[in-house]
């Protein structure tokens, strides 16, 4: 009896619709899954030095504090910053709006020379409102602090996690016999996610320095906000450049004009393109797994998720649910390469296309 499977458009319908009602759950736990995944990411990021103390035989306790004093100085250092840069961002705010309805005005003067003096325009450029930037500007603060406002839920997490990572590396381990699959996808999850997260880090580091060195040099506002601010959209795939240039280059054109603000756009092109298209890059090569298309739809649906936090954790996300749904399968080998934009290793059942035949040549007579 021949056995019948499923047709194939009927799996792709019962995963799709699978796929909205997971995620539609995840949204409503987004409090608790976003924390979640942010402390299982940090544990991992600072797996090395746990592994670093276990291999020089020191106490448990000392394997699960020192990584965890780590993060949470981290964790602090930025909740402090960004909390001291807004507070000073309200302070600073009042003093430009001077300046903001002066451009206001020099640009209804240059739009009637040039014959534009409409009504519609003189409305829109009039509803211009200098508050609303701020407010808006504040708002943007808000929600990063809002990203790390449950810090006691992850600092929780984090000691749990972290109490528990000796013991999920050693089950991991003894899984490989019987589920080989599942382990390596496991095993290649937290490698490509903290070679990921490091190379990043230093990236970010260098791109927010040299962001903060031109900012200075410019005399824009505020430039260690700006470049923490660089730092953290650092993470953001794809749109985390735009993000961290709009607020310096908005305060240089209220500070020092429109070339300020040119030259801040010019210099932020220059660091952070070259930098993170050009040379980051070849350091990433394939840790991240995923392919430009899948990177920037991993960014909408997990920022429509989780909000912010899944801006940040896109790409962790998005390697967690390939390790659990398409590495841990034996037969997933095209998906991945689907996903990775990449052609996938040959498997031990592989075989090479058939070449075609080379018709015979008619046997030619010996010359006599």
């Amino acid at each position: 009896m021949t056995r019948q499977g499923l047709p194939r458009a009927l799996i792709v319908l019962v995963c799709a619709a699978a796929a909205v009602i997971t995620l539609a759950g995840v949204q409503a736990v987004g409090s608790i899954i976003g924390p979640v995944v942010l402390a299982l990411t940090l544990v991992i990021a600072v797996a090395p030095i746990r592994g670093w103390l276990a291999r020089h035989n020191s106490p448990v306790w000392l394997q699960v504090a020192v990584p965890l004093a780590v993060v949470l100085l981290v964790l602090l250092g930025m909740v402090a910053v960004l909390s001291l840069a807004a507070a000073q961002l309200a302070i600073l705010a009042p003093t430009y709006a001077v300046q903001f309805n002066a451009m206001v005005a020099d640009l209804q003067h240059w739009a009637a020379g040039l014959g534009y003096g409409s009504e519609q325009l003189n409305k829109a450029l009039s509803s211009l409102d200098f508050g609303k930037l701020i407010g808006l500007a504040q708002s943007v603060l808000s929600s990063l602090l809002g990203v790390l406002s449950s810090l006691f839920l992850i600092v929780v997490l984090l000691l749990a996690m972290s109490l528990d990572a000796p013991v999920f590396a050693r089950i991991v381990d003894a899984a490989s016999a019987e589920r080989p699959a599942l382990a390596r996808a496991l095993k290649t999850f937290t490698y490509r996610t903290r070679r990921y997260l490091i190379v990043s880090t230093v990236f970010g580091l260098i791109c927010s320095i040299l962001d903060v060195i031109v900012l200075y040099v410019l005399s824009v506002p505020l430039p260690l906000l700006w470049g923490v601010l660089a730092l953290i959209t650092n993470y953001i795939p794809n749109i985390g450049f735009i993000l961290g240039l709009i607020p310096p280059a908005l305060l240089g054109l209220l500070e020092g004009g429109p070339k300020t603000m040119l030259l801040v756009i010019v210099a932020y092109i220059a660091i952070n393109v070259v930098i993170q298209s050009f040379i980051q890059p070849k350091f990433l090569g394939d840790a991240v797994g995923l392919s430009t298309t899948a990177t920037f739809l991993s960014l909408i649906v997990w920022t429509w998720v989780l909000g912010p936090l899944g801006a940040l954790l896109a790409i962790p996300l998005s390697l967690l649910v390939r390790a659990l749904l398409v590495d841990s399968d034996p037969d997933g080998a095209w998906a991945a390469a689907l996903i990775s934009g990449r052609l996938p290793e040959r498997s031990p059942g592989w075989r090479p296309d058939p070449q075609p035949e080379k018709p015979e040549q008619p046997e030619q007579p010996e010359p006599r």
